[in-house]
């Protein structure tokens, strides 16, 4: 059993294996898994695949389901006998434009949160601009958006993984 460092970020594209990759590294570590739930079920298709993510996991896992306040979320659920996953950032994301937050205000308050922590987070993400430029400016910010928050994140982490057909390319080793 390999320790998590304190931070770990995990891109790659859908259906990448990455959720399931954060997972079994989280399920590496002794003690408490928490995973920490930023979607919302708003439909049918995405009700299905909560449930499946749901299964997948064993009882060892507590879930938190939090679309917003990640920050209040994460603190209040790392500790040091046990590992935080956070599935996923883009979906937060999204949670925050469609709420009308600051994004560049939530992205910083969660980057000056993360050496506070009690114990390793693992963050989920989707890496959404190896595309061409979207049409449409609400689309446009949200890859710009999204590449600024992994960027920070990333900067932040001592791990930065990139999943693609469910095989883990290691961009950032802890030290």
């Amino acid at each position: 059993m390999n320790a998590l460092p304190p931070v770990t970020l995990m891109l790659g594209g859908a259906r990448s294996g990455k959720s399931r990759h954060a997972e079994a590294l989280v399920e590496g570590q002794p003690g408490a898994c928490v995973y920490i739930a930023t979607a919302e079920a708003g439909d049918h298709e995405m009700a299905e695949r909560i449930r499946r993510h749901q299964a997948r996991r064993g009882a060892r896992w507590q879930t938190l389901e939090e679309p917003l306040d990640l920050v209040g979320a994460l603190r209040g659920a790392a500790r040091s006998d046990g590992a935080v996953l956070v599935d996923c950032l883009t979906l937060w994301l999204s949670n925050l434009l469609g709420a009308d937050r600051d994004v560049e205000t939530e992205t910083q308050s969660l980057v000056a949160a993360l050496p506070g922590l009690a114990g390793p987070v693992v963050f989920v993400s989707n890496e959404v601009g190896l595309g061409i430029v979207p049409e449409g400016a609400l689309t446009r910010a949200f890859v710009d958006h999204a590449g600024r928050l992994h960027q920070a994140i990333a900067t932040a982490a001592q791990s930065v993984l990139f999943m693609t057909a469910g095989l883990p390319l290691a961009l950032k080793t802890p030290a």
